[in-house]
């Protein structure tokens, strides 16, 4: 082929050769490329000079400049190949990267469950116009029990295993009582404190509680705590609220029933069941409701009238209703997860599930 060329072109092809041979680097061959192949390169400029050549003469100069741009592709195709075979033999050696094996791939994290099922319910209930709302965590006594209608000397606060915080060396300050909240209704009495009725919130959140550490009780779990005050709210509101929800995260109609249940916060108050949607046939029973066709799923009720004027609102004109969802459990619910403390234990063969 090259016989063929000028002895301008065949100088031009020598060059090039020269340059390609001499590389080592992909980067070297691809320079050659852009001055002999690309716009603006050797070959480029040997066509442009075409239309001031003779009539006679264009032929061959055609021919010439495409003969040179094949040999000079061919011998950078060569090239690479040659270097693509050495870095394969250097890395089977021992000696460099192997360009064939598969790159690393990038580890990728993830969403924690508890976080998947929080932002899941936030857009159920902002779809029914709730306000997603925050508290502090390290809250003071008045929010978490006075105003609350849980009084110093109640008996409630049995039920109620604090973390208290030392204030100034003291563990319990007469002023403040500083503690790790042990529910998210605190966040209620904030609320109260600074809207207008009515309103509708819901508010998830970390709570701690000293329990005894098993599979089913931790000292730190989850709550979402809801709150709807209003003119002429009653009690089919609230099981028409806690119905439209479940309907949402599980798909499909739940039945659900109240049994009673005491909480100084809410008169009356109640425990709320679903029907166990896991049960192969509904209501017969399985694992995850113990056999008994029924889930726990969240104390509530119509919100106690001391609660509503300790914070001042007009309970002559409004009424309320709170419920309380523990997201822990809903979470153990959805993934079928057995041992609540590993929503907390930061395992990573774990969490990789998720």
């Amino acid at each position: 082929m090259e016989t063929t060329l000028q002895p301008e072109l065949h100088q031009h092809l020598q060059d090039a050769k020269a340059r390609i041979d001499a590389a080592t680097a992909a980067e070297e061959l691809r320079a050659v490329e852009r001055d002999y192949i690309d716009k603006g390169g050797v070959v480029a400029g040997l066509l442009a000079a075409i239309t001031t050549l003779p009539p006679e003469q264009r032929r061959d100069a055609g021919q010439g400049a495409n003969i040179l741009k094949g040999a000079v592709l061919k011998a950078l195709g060569d090239r690479k190949a040659e270097l693509e075979a050495m870095a394969i033999d250097a890395a089977r050696s021992g000696h460099g990267f192997d360009p064939s094996l598969p790159g690393t791939s990038i580890r990728r994290g993830s969403l924690h469950p508890v976080t998947r099922v929080t932002r899941e319910l936030e857009d159920i209930f902002s779809s029914m116009g709730y306000d997603i709302l925050d508290g502090p965590e390290v809250e003071i006594d008045v929010y978490n029990f006075e105003r609350l209608n849980i009084p110093g000397d109640h008996p409630a606060r049995d039920m109620h295993d604090t973390f208290w915080c030392e204030v100034n060396g003291a563990e319990r300050d007469s002023n403040m009582g500083l503690l790790l909240r042990t529910h998210t209704s605190c966040v209620q009495v904030r609320t109260m404190e600074r809207l207008q009725p009515p309103f509708r919130v819901v508010v998830p959140g970390r709570v701690f509680r000293q329990e005894t550490v098993d599979a089913s009780h931790e000292h730190t779990f989850h709550q979402m705590e809801g709150l709807v005050v209003g003119e002429g709210l009653t009690v089919g509101h609230l099981i028409g609220t806690m119905k439209t929800f479940l309907r949402e995260v599980f798909q499909k109609e739940i039945e659900v029933r109240l049994r009673p249940g005491y909480f100084p916060f809410v008169e009356p108050g109640f425990e709320l069941d679903a029907r166990c949607p896991f049960c192969a046939t509904p209501g017969a029973g399985c694992r995850v409701c113990k056999q008994t066709g029924w889930v726990e799923l969240c104390p509530c009720g119509m919100v106690h009238p001391a609660v509503l004027q300790m914070s001042g609102i007009d309970t002559e004109k409004y009424t309320g209703f709170a419920f309380g969802l523990g997201l822990s459990r809903l979470v153990m619910l959805r993934y079928e997860i057995d041992d609540i403390r590993h929503l907390m234990g930061g395992d990573t063969r774990f969490l990789s599930q998720f």
